[in-house]
């Protein structure tokens, strides 16, 4: 059974800086394209960024391009969201997600393209 559990969310003053964390377990974890969603309250939830395959494509939101970094350290079967600079509009839960492998390694930016999520963690950032 596929697993992934975020952690890192939390409570920052606008300009800070945070780093989600996302651990995967019942399956490999290269092979998958992964990825960060987010979605505030009364809001469709929406793409933040993706990480292909080898580690080293990645695709970002316009809103989050130069402030936001997906990473990954297959050792510990993780994928990190290092967020700097962030605005109270950041404000939300964020989702860890993963594509099945048979979906190839294309940075989809659609929710429904991902297979399989994380419960979520919160984001909130004060002004």
């Amino acid at each position: 059974q596929v697993q992934l559990v975020e952690s890192g969310g939390g409570l920052v003053q606008a300009g800070g800086s945070l780093r989600l964390s996302c651990t995967v377990s019942g399956r490999a974890f290269n092979g998958y394209v992964m990825g960060w969603f987010r979605q505030a309250p009364g809001k469709e939830r929406e793409f933040v960024a993706a990480l292909g395959w080898g580690g080293s494509s990645t695709n970002y939101a316009d809103s989050v391009k130069g402030r936001f970094t997906i990473s990954r350290d297959s050792a510990k079967n993780t994928v990190f969201l290092q967020m700097n600079s962030l605005k109270p509009e950041d404000t939300a839960v964020y989702y860890c997600a993963s594509q099945s492998q048979y979906r190839g390694n294309y940075l989809r930016t659609g929710p429904l393209a991902y297979d399989y999520w994380g419960q979520g963690t919160q984001v909130t950032v004060a002004s």
